[in-house]
């Protein structure tokens, strides 16, 4: 059975790098009928925050990722240890004690030799009182998986065929001088004992990927089958790095952002599909395609998501939003035509409460100088409220009768009288609505 999982840390909120990952794996699992598993990558207790770990489920939860399981890392130590005790008995896991000036010095010095700066592996020549006395002089010292220097080969379901010289790469250090256990194992043992066989990362994660295949082979794991997506930059270019504190789920969430127009949107960018805001999850799920994806990074615009909400909203019933218009005090008489006008000009349901202000409290009138005489003649022949749908043409042909005013010259300025805006609803569908007009 298929089985992925998105493995965030509880250090911070999620932003939409992290997403990417969750959905496309997300994606797999339910177009397989599989499972889907969230696994809080908790093993850095002192940088790991519980409401962080509330904030990432909140978030999915909001996004509709809901997971089959959640595990936590935190509680899987034993299953590391054990992992460490079995690579050291094959002969694949070594103290090293060097400090991080020592190895920097290491690295400069392979460097202007003209090689690849990889460790040395010079712990491996330690006798057992070299390192008896190093650990006393220094503690205890970081371990380290010893790789089998050959090429390491999978098929990405991103990126096509890779091939990686295992020679060209550092023995990666799993555990850390304090005894915190790092990703590296965590990851390949949490994968392998909970059957994982599909996962999707981001493509800086490619040179980890061939260290941990030699790990899961050494543990004797099924390797599951990689796909490396595309990082997302700004849409200059530019790093997203620096701006994913504004890219927090919830702070999209907050600025009015709709799940649906936020997952169209990452379930399809960087691929060959077009980019189409659909309704429901099941619409992505189908149509997902992690072959479709490709390797060159992919340009990020959160403005993008402002007009694949505005979309998403035109196709929403009254009841989806009826909650929000009681919230604003819209009268039940009045809920249904309110939406149904309004629905088509606003970008987020934030932008409702400014309409039904301006409905209900009237707006402050926009009168152009050469406009005001013609303006104040106008609301002469306004009726009195209530409006109805047939208002806006009988008064409107009555001030063309007074006037001689018509077209542009005519409608504009009646328009930015009544609502202070110059775009808007139909105007014969928006006067029934208003309740006050200030201009008179």
């Amino acid at each position: 059975m298929t089985t992925t999982r998105f493995a965030p840390s509880p250090t911070g909120y999620l932003h939409v790098g992290n997403l990417r990952t969750a959905l496309m794996n997300y994606l797999i699992a339910r177009k397989a009928g599989g499972t889907f598993i969230l696994r809080i990558d908790d093993t850095d207790a002192e940088r790991s925050k519980e409401e962080y770990v509330d904030a990432i489920k909140e978030d999915l939860e909001w996004l509709g990722l809901h997971w089959d399981r959640v595990e936590r890392q935190g509680t899987r130590l034993d299953r590391y240890s054990a992992a460490a005790d079995k690579l050291r008995e094959i002969g694949r896991f070594y103290e090293a004690f060097e400090t991080p000036v020592e190895l920097d010095l290491k690295r400069k010095k392979q460097l202007n030799m003209g090689k690849p700066p990889v460790y040395d592996r010079a712990a491996l020549a330690l006798s057992d009182d070299e390192r008896a006395a190093l650990r006393a002089e220094r503690g205890q010292g970081v371990w380290r998986f010893k790789l089998d220097h050959q090429r390491i080969e999978w098929a990405d379901g991103v990126l096509g065929d890779i091939s990686i010289d295992a020679a060209s790469v550092s023995d990666p250090v799993l555990i850390r001088q304090d005894g915190q256990v790092l990703y590296t194992i965590a990851s390949v043992v949490d994968d392998t004992e909970m059957g994982v066989t599909d996962v999707v990362r981001g493509s800086d994660h490619v040179t980890n990927t061939a260290t941990q295949i030699q790990i899961i082979e050494a543990l004797g794991g099924s390797v599951p089958r990689f796909a490396h997506h595309s990082l997302l930059t700004g849409p200059g270019g530019e790093a997203l790095s620096k701006r994913l504190g504004t890219l927090a789920l919830r702070d999209l969430r907050e600025r009015g952002v709709q799940p649906m127009a936020l997952l169209s949107l990452l379930a399809r960018l960087g691929s060959s599909d077009p980019i189409e805001v659909r309704s429901e999850m099941a619409e992505l799920i189908d149509g997902f395609e992690i072959s479709h994806f490709g390797s060159a990074p992919t340009k990020f615009n959160v403005d993008d998501l402002f007009p694949l909400t505005a979309k998403y909203l035109q196709t929403l019933p009254l009841e989806a939003v009826q909650s929000r218009l009681d919230d604003l005090g819209v009268p039940v008489s009045l809920a249904a035509p309110f939406w149904t006008v309004i629905r088509d000009n606003i970008e987020t349901l934030n932008d409702l409460e400014g309409w039904w202000t301006l409905c209900r409290d009237g707006a402050d009138p926009v009168i152009e100088e050469e406009d005001a005489e013609f303006v104040a003649e106008a609301m002469t022949l306004l009726p009195e409220a209530p409006f109805d749908g047939e208002t806006w043409g009988g008064w409107t042909a009555a001030v063309k009768a007074a006037t001689g005013r018509k077209g542009r010259g005519l409608f504009m300025p009646l328009r930015k009288a009544l609502t202070g805006q110059a775009h808007g609803p139909d105007m014969a569908a928006l006067m029934p609505l208003l309740q006050v007009v200030k201009a008179r």
